[in-house]
């Protein structure tokens, strides 16, 4: 068993050596089994330990010293490639590092490894990846989610205490649930999305995998905070979790929200463990209070308009022309385009390559992309006037505990409504985490998805830990 986030760091800041912690995760990484991991930074992470222990020698005292720290294959990192598991990326070096990962690192976070993911963040079973896919902790022939899954699975797994993933549709939290561990998406704004390579930018957040929530938190307050490089990053004060109160204390006569359309559907171990965390929580003094979000029926067609839409605009510059893949002996430009992009792209990316390009379109814009972002905006408003009677949110991560591979791969509309409870939380661009609460009858993890107002992370950082501990 891996130690905590805390454990590591509280024990680097004591005098221990960060090489410890991070030749251990590191001999883990590279023993990997469930091709979680696609690449290992160890004289990155060796020279990294060495100067977290000169840091701490000469008085610094580092929330995150010494605790390994695996990224998403779409976070970038100086001088190491970046690929989002893309063949049209094969052999780009990132030129600089992401603001998130960087803040880590100046907390004390060391980077042992790159994890799997699905291509350009566009899955939730982590099999659409050129890398092949990622294999459940538990049961190898079951899938961790997407599309950061081999972020959860290298949590679930104990290659490393902290993992950094990026969420669009649920990408943190689906796979959170999945494999058992805690995944938050921030609010929107919160982490600087500066050198992530964008899926859809008006939805895309970063955000921690820990095995609990206090090591979530506290790497959401290492990276947290307004950032010059990212025009979208919020000039807010992020105040951390008070850890002197019980976290059971600061449940009492808490207003939980929970809407009835969220049961409709659920797997029997979903719907049974969600009874289970509505009853816990009341027996902690918290009152339940039932709140309706009566546009988030739509929020699956929502936001399978916008995100391909800025997907296709986003993508649209990996041509094969200034980095990545590009095709041998093109006959004119229009086939270097067309086969570099066709030969670098899997499959699901082109198919959302084609449905934004057509939503944006002369003649079907107005029809489509502005329709939805209407709707968009109803659903905020639904969530605004259910903040107003209630403090958090609670419901399902997922409408299932992990599938076999393969299960829903024929079927890309069934694969889509795996994201089901997780999409309005990026359309309203409100906080998200995904706390472990037992497991169904074949003992696969589930896990309780709690939401907050937009810029209230810490009240849900404060619920979550007392939902974690009513789980033990």
């Amino acid at each position: 068993m891996t130690e905590s986030i805390t454990a590591i760091a509280a024990a680097v800041n004591g005098g221990r050596s960060a090489r410890n912690a991070v030749e251990h995760s590191l001999h883990a990484a590279e023993r990997d089994t469930l091709n979680a991991i696609i690449r290992v930074h160890r004289p990155r992470a060796v020279a990294a330990a060495d100067v977290v222990d000169a840091r701490v020698r000469s008085g610094e005292r580092l929330p995150l010293a010494g605790v390994p720290l695996v990224i998403k294959d779409n976070l970038c990192l100086t001088g190491a490639e970046v690929g989002c598991c893309s063949k049209i990326l094969a052999g780009f070096i990132a030129p600089y590092t992401a603001t998130a990962v960087a803040r880590l690192e100046a907390a004390g976070a060391v980077v042992v490894a790159t994890a799997n993911m699905d291509e350009f963040a566009m899955g939730s079973s982590n099999e659409t990846s050129c890398r092949g896919p990622v294999r459940h902790p538990l049961d190898p022939a079951r899938v961790p989610g997407g599309s950061s899954g081999g972020c959860a699975a290298a949590v679930a797994a104990g290659i490393a205490p902290l993992a950094l993933g990026s969420d669009t549709g649920g990408s943190i939290r689906q796979p959170a649930s999945l494999c058992g561990v805690v995944g938050a998406k921030p609010s929107y704004g919160a982490v600087s999305r500066y050198g992530l390579i964008a899926f859809g930018s008006s939805l895309d957040q970063i955000g921690p995998f820990a095995a609990d929530v206090a090591g979530a938190e506290t790497a959401f307050r290492a990276m947290a905070g307004h950032d010059p490089l990212d025009s979208t990053s919020a000039a807010h004060s992020w105040a951390p979790v008070d850890q002197t109160i019980d976290p059971r204390a600061a449940l009492r006569g808490l207003r939980v929200g929970w809407c009835p359309a969220h049961v409709a559907g659920l797997a029997p171990g979903v719907r049974a463990r969600l009874d289970a965390a509505k009853s816990a929580l009341e027996s902690a003094g918290a009152r339940l209070v039932e709140v309706e979000l009566p546009h988030e029926r739509f929020a699956v067609a929502v936001y399978y308009v916008i995100a391909t839409g800025e997907a296709a605009s986003n993508l649209a510059r990996f041509d094969g022309i200034r980095f990545g893949h590009r095709a041998s002996d093109p006959k004119d430009l229009g086939d270097l385009y067309a086969r570099s992009r066709a030969e670098g792209f899997g499959a699901e990316v082109r198919r959302r390559i084609f449905l934004g390009t057509y939503v944006l379109s002369t003649g079907y814009y107005d029809a489509y992309y502005k329709k939805a972002q209407q709707v968009r905006a109803l659903i905020v408003r639904d969530y605004q006037q259910a903040f107003a009677s209630c403090d958090v949110l609670l419901g399902p991560a997922s409408p299932t505990t992990a599938f076999r591979r393969g299960e829903k791969t024929a079927d890309p509309l069934q694969m889509y409504l795996s994201d089901v409870f997780t999409i309005a939380t990026n359309l309203a661009g409100v906080p998200g985490v995904s706390v472990p609460f037992g497991a169904d009858e074949r003992g696969l993890p589930v896990g309780m998805q709690l939401q907050a107002a937009l810029g209230d992370d810490a009240r849900m950082w404060q619920v979550a830990a007392g939902l974690e501990a009513l789980a033990r």
